[in-house]
């Protein structure tokens, strides 16, 4: 049975459509972004289970129990990524200990990835605040460990270092590797 909305196959007329990508742009989220960003959320989540091993809870979702701290506690900040005016990921972003800032977490929907959307937003949002950073993943996921890498490669002034470190409170999980710069200027980048 066909619709209006929907070829005579079933699928959405607009399926086809492909994201215009070069309107990418990252903006601030506030609190009435928090349901889009928890429904986000549960989308990241389910990735990282593929790597965690985890399984959602009885309801069918993942806990994602640190995303209302990005909106309460002070120096964590939460940036929504949109492509062409809809939501296609999610920056957080919170201060270490010592000063360093850093990219807590970082998603960007399958159907820009590979795209250029998630560089573009990584960049911009490293790009808010010069300074040292730090971004952990865990080498088990290829894909975050080649992103990281290559965007640290474009924006650090001096190159970065990594580390290996333990999940703090998650001994069952392989330790994570942080990747460490320093932004602000454009300079010679690559690894040290």
């Amino acid at each position: 049975m066909s619709t209006s909305d929907e070829a005579s196959n079933g699928v959405p007329d607009d399926a086809g459509d492909a994201p215009d990508t070069a309107r990418t742009t990252v903006r601030r989220a506030d609190e009435e972004d928090l349901p889009l960003l928890e429904r986000l959320g549960q989308l990241y989540m389910h990735d990282l289970s593929e790597f965690r091993g985890r399984l959602p809870e009885a309801d069918g979702g993942f806990p994602f129990p640190r995303l209302p701290l990005f909106f309460t506690e002070p120096g964590r900040r939460a940036y929504l990524i949109e492509v062409g005016g809809a939501p296609a990921g999610f920056a957080l972003t919170r201060p270490l200990d010592d000063g360093t800032e850093s990219i807590g977490e970082f998603f960007v929907v399958r159907a820009v990835r590979r795209l250029g959307v998630g560089r573009r937003a990584a960049e911009d949002v490293l790009s808010r605040r010069p300074g040292r950073w730090g971004v952990a993943f865990q080498e088990e996921n290829p894909g975050a460990a080649r992103f990281w890498r290559e965007v640290a490669a474009s924006v650090a002034v001096d190159g970065w270092d990594e580390e290996t470190r333990p999940v703090a409170g998650r001994p069952e999980l392989p330790p994570d590797v942080w990747i460490f710069f320093e932004t602000g200027r454009r300079g010679a980048s690559g690894r040290r």
